[in-house]
Formats: structure tokens, sequence, C-alpha cells
């Protein structure tokens, strides 16, 4: 089966939501720079990751072609991988942020805020384009199987948390003046903002490191009904089941030429093209009389 390139609807996503990450940066910060928040303006920092990471996204999906070619035979999808990384690496620096500012608050008394009721339709409004983002990147991300699209909309829906976060202190600060809560807010968004990045992070780093895919019980489970094959073993998986998948093993089958041997190959590859497309299937064609019951590599 093709493998399909997704990577024109995954630009439009993250064009679209670039384009709307800036206006939500930028009502952030007037706002901010207008009442004096940390706590709004470290909310502000979280949005600049944002346009940060859908700029990363366009050019890690220019570059994650599934097609192989002679430099990269595999194809090119662990750039997305990477750009998922390069997600968790914003979220931490944004975190870090987040925690020097608290701190330089609580060490050096700053002003009173002040906010307005108009301020906070504004960050009303801010919270309706973040929640829009957030599924709508989601979605599309599920649909596609894309994994810069799905780690992106997972940082959004962090930012959602800092903005309500953000809106319940400052809601406290304007209707009975306590301004303790600009400042104590400021460690649970810092803390949104880690665990984040701990699931990007989480997310991502089996494919990057070729971790196993599918268990091998399951794989042989599956080969062992195929007319024509009477063991397999040694057998291999990685990838991301749904998006590319790489599954090799060795075939001992019921054979005594090489067009028997070829057309029970087919037949497993079919399976499991089946089951887990798209799929890239490696075999090595062993005789009836071999025998080995490595099912898969062991540690």
């Amino acid at each position: 089966m093709g493998i399909v390139d997704h990577r024109s609807t995954v630009r439009r996503v993250l064009l679209m939501t670039l384009l709307l990450n800036l206006v939500v940066l930028g009502l952030k910060a007037v706002v901010g720079y207008w009442t004096g928040s940390l706590s709004l303006l470290a909310d502000a920092l979280h949005s600049v990751t944002d346009s940060a990471n859908n700029v990363l996204g366009l050019v890690t999906n220019q570059m994650a072609s599934p097609t192989p070619d002679r430099e990269h035979p595999y194809g090119h999808q662990k750039f997305e991988a990477i750009g998922a990384l390069g997600i968790a690496t914003f979220l931490g620096v944004a975190c870090f942020e987040i925690l020097q500012s608290a701190i330089h608050r609580l060490l050096n008394r700053g002003e009173a805020i002040a906010i307005s009721g108009s301020e906070l339709w504004l960050l009303i409004a801010v919270l309706g384009i973040n929640i829009f983002v957030a599924f709508y990147e989601r979605r599309v991300g599920n649909r596609i199987r894309n994994p810069i699209l799905i780690a992106d909309a997972q940082h959004t829906m962090s930012d959602i948390w800092v903005t309500i976060t953000v809106l319940i202190g400052l809601i406290g600060i304007w209707i009975w003046k306590v301004q303790w809560l600009d400042l104590a807010l400021a460690l649970p968004v810092a803390l949104l903002v880690f665990r984040s990045g701990w699931s990007v992070l989480r997310a991502n780093i089996p494919w990057l490191v070729d971790e196993m895919a599918i268990a091998p019980e399951a794989i042989y489970e599956q080969v062992m009904q195929i007319p024509g094959v009477l063991n397999c073993h040694s057998i291999a998986s990685r990838g991301l089941l749904g998006r590319q998948m790489f599954i090799e093993m060795h075939l001992i089958v019921n054979a005594t030429d090489v067009e028997a041997a070829h057309t029970i190959t087919e037949a497993v590859e079919a399976r499991l093209e089946e089951l887990y497309s798209p799929v890239r299937i490696s075999i090595h064609v062993e005789p009836p009389h071999y025998s080995s019951n490595q099912l898969s590599y062991e540690g």
C-alpha cells in the first residue's frame, strides 16, 4: 500500500494556528503591560512558544517527507519527532522563565496590579481562541496521525489551563483586591507547562529510539495463520502504528522452490499490511528443515 503524504494538510493547519497564536500573543502582551500582571506576562511568554512551535512545525513538516530517497531509505518522518521534541524544549524554557519571574517578584515587591472589566473580557476572548486552536489541531492530528499537530495541540491545551489560572487570579484581584493571587498562581502555571513538556517527551522518545511498536507474539499469531507457514522467528518492529511501521522477521515456509516461497511471503505481507498499514515488511525466507525457538530478540 502506498504511503500517504499529509504534509499539505499539516502545513495548512499550522499556518492558520500560527496566525491565531500571534493574535493571542499580542492581546496577552498588551493587557499584561497595561495591568502589570506577572502571571499574565508569563502567560504571554508561554504564547511566544506557541508561535515558535508553529514555525518549528512548519519547518520540520516540510522536511518530514514519508517518501524514501537515496540518503534516507527509511523516509524522513523522524524529523516530525524531532520537531515534537523541540516543542518540549520550548515548554521547558517557558517553565524556567515563569519560575524565575515569580522569584524575582517575591524578592522585589513590584507595583500593585490594576485590572478592568474590559481587559478581563479580552482575556476571555483569548481563551476562546486557544480552545478552538487546541481542539482543531488535535482533531486533525488524530485523524491523520501526525505527531507535530498532536504535540502542538497538547501545548496549546496547556496554554488554555494557564490562561484559566491567570484569569482566576486577575478576577480575584479585580473583585477582592487580593494582590498576592498573581504571584501565588505563577507556580501552578509553571507546573502545567512542565507537565505538557513531559507528555510530549514521553510520546515521542520511543519512536526516536526504535522501541518495539508491536508485540512479536501478536505478529507471530497472525503470520502462523497463513497456509504454508511452518514457523517464524527473530521478529522485530518499530515506528508508529497507523503512521509508518517497519516489520522484519525470519520465515520458515513449506516450499521447495522459490516461486512457492514467494507466494507464501506475499500472503504474509498482505495480512500484515491489512493490519498495520502503512507498513514496510522485510522477510528472510528459510527452508522447511530449519528450526529456531527465538521468537524475538532478548536482552
